[in-house]
């Protein structure tokens, strides 16, 4: 088909779906043929009510992994048609379950020719084709359950975007942003506090001089992103991880990670054994990204911070 050579695989769930409704189409034909009053999408329910035993409408959508309301309004279309009844359950009063109706069961035994035909034809379009498309979906479906289209399409666009991002060395001409993205985040949900004032109003006196580094994150060359590493005056830590921010606009590009990833490995590269951070659990994506990176909470550290209510270690391996 031309329109899909141009599109490419960008347009697989359109492909997937114009050829599930001709296939569609052509099972309705094969039922007419055959005589039988059942709709192609009724299939699913109707096999597993034709194994004998009544099901609820739960347990119907667990077993074809379909939705509960999809699988409900199927069932009313199928007792509209008299295939189907629905009666108490026996064990659980407050559950109805679904069975086949006398008609149901009559349609089923008409089944049986129509079934080992469809098998037969099935086998032998396989046998004509390079690829068995029976595997294929079976691999797909399998794949998907292991993480979903959506989030290996977020992943590759994280991936493509980091190729815009660079973890440059802090400039005094970054100041105003290391300033405000850290006011920003810090603003939007807590206060600034005095600690904050100092390390962000004057960072070569309060980091830089004493032996610390700042990274910054440019995306496209803007500076988007940043992060703090402070000396410590600690017995156990030699520098903390802190003053990470990241501009609204370049979220889900990757570079919290990416900074996150860059400040551990000068830690390293400085000889440090154990690096060290304050945060707050409210702030679900940044624990959820220090626990990516490898850090655990630890317990008994003073903080400067009144919003500090987690202190977390990352152990340094060489």
């Amino acid at each position: 088909m031309d329109f899909f050579e141009k599109t490419g695989k960008m347009a697989i769930g359109s492909r997937l779906r114009m050829l599930s409704e001709r296939l569609t189409d052509e099972a309705t034909a094969v039922y007419r043929s055959y005589g039988v009053d059942l709709k192609p999408k009724w299939f699913p329910v109707f096999f597993v009510l034709s194994q004998g035993e009544a099901k609820t409408v739960t347990a119907l959508a667990e077993e074809i992994g379909h939705t509960h309301p999809s699988v409900s309004k199927i069932v009313r279309e199928m007792a509209k048609g008299g295939l189907v009844e629905e009666r108490k359950d026996k064990r659980d009063g407050r559950k109805n379950v679904i069975s086949l109706s006398e008609k149901g069961r009559a349609v089923q035994g008409q089944l049986a020719d129509q079934y080992a035909d469809v098998n037969q034809a099935i086998e032998h379009l396989l046998a004509q084709t390079r690829h068995d498309l029976w595997k294929a979906l079976e691999e797909w479906e399998f794949l998907l359950s292991q993480q979903s289209l959506f989030r290996r399409v977020q992943a590759c666009r994280k991936e493509r975007e980091a190729r815009n991002v660079q973890i440059v060395p802090y400039e005094p001409n970054y100041q105003e942003a290391f300033r405000s993205l850290n006011e920003a985040w810090i603003s939007a949900y807590f206060t600034m506090e005095p600690a904050d004032y100092k390390a962000l109003d004057h960072p070569q006196e309060y980091i830089l001089d004493r032996g610390g580094h700042i990274l910054v994150a440019l995306y496209n060359d803007e500076p988007l992103g940043v992060c703090a590493l402070i000396p410590m005056d600690d017995p156990d830590y030699e520098f903390e991880l802190a003053k990470m921010a990241v501009s609204p606009r370049a979220q889900g590009k990757g570079l919290g990670w990416l900074l996150g990833q860059a400040v551990v490995d000068k830690a390293r590269l400085l000889g440090a054994t154990k690096l060290y951070l304050e945060s707050n659990t409210r702030l679900e994506p940044a624990i959820s990204l220090y626990h990516k990176l490898g850090f655990q909470k630890v317990v008994g550290h003073p903080t400067p911070y009144e919003r500090s209510n987690i202190q977390m270690e990352l152990i340094l391996t060489p």
